[in-house]
């Protein structure tokens, strides 16, 4: 069984990096003020189902070997950064056929699977499963694949909390914003294609 302190330090840690706002707060941020709370909410829920991929990967061993192969991990990573450039160029030019009234809502069901995608395809993400998490792995405790889904867990809980802030405060900003669809149009396309640019800067080179 993993020491109850080793769960704690790891917990204090998660709270720690999740509390900074970061790639995917600003994913649903934009979700929020774009399209109001009930699509951040649901862009929250898409994103740790996403988190729920790589716990599974990582108690399989895949997020190790891919981290360990720069070509599979360079082809996670530009995938991302592809995906999230095309939701940003999609964005931005959505928008030209308005006139007065308000863009199409996304159907909920799409944003869910867009925050999946998202996050799944974040190497941020299978590199910290790679060189965080197995700090806090103790395999003389027990079945090590049964530490990754507690631990992993913890963190995706965590994370959840902190994506439900960020969502309601977004769709609250978004509320006070409705009628300005071009401005939000415009902000919601140069966070993703930011998004975009910070995952391809980031993470390790081939």
């Amino acid at each position: 069984m993993m020491p109850l302190s080793t769960y704690l330090v790891f917990a204090l840690a998660s709270l720690a990096l999740v509390l900074v706002p970061g790639p995917n707060h600003l994913y649903i941020a934009a979700r929020g003020i774009a399209q109001g709370r009930a699509a951040a909410m649901t862009s929250a829920f898409g994103v740790e189902a996403g988190t729920l991929v790589h716990i599974a990967a990582a108690a399989a061993g895949l997020s190790y070997v891919i981290a360990r192969s720069a070509t599979l991990f360079n082809v996670v990573k530009w995938a991302g950064v592809a995906y999230l450039v095309y939701l940003g160029i999609r964005t931005l030019t959505g928008g030209q056929e308005l006139t007065a009234r308000e863009t199409t809502p996304q159907p909920l069901r799409a944003i869910f699977f867009e925050g999946v995608v998202v996050n799944v395809l974040n190497p941020k993400v299978i590199l910290f499963f790679l060189a965080f998490l197995p700090q806090f792995l103790h395999p003389e405790a027990g079945s090590v694949p049964l530490q990754i889904i507690v631990l992993g867990g913890t963190l995706l809980l965590l994370g959840l909390v902190s994506d439900l802030v960020y969502a309601a405060g977004a769709g609250v900003l978004g509320r006070r914003l409705r009628g300005r669809s071009g401005v939000l149009r415009r902000f919601s396309g140069i966070v993703y294609l930011g998004l975009g640019v910070a995952t391809a800067l980031s993470g390790r080179s081939t």
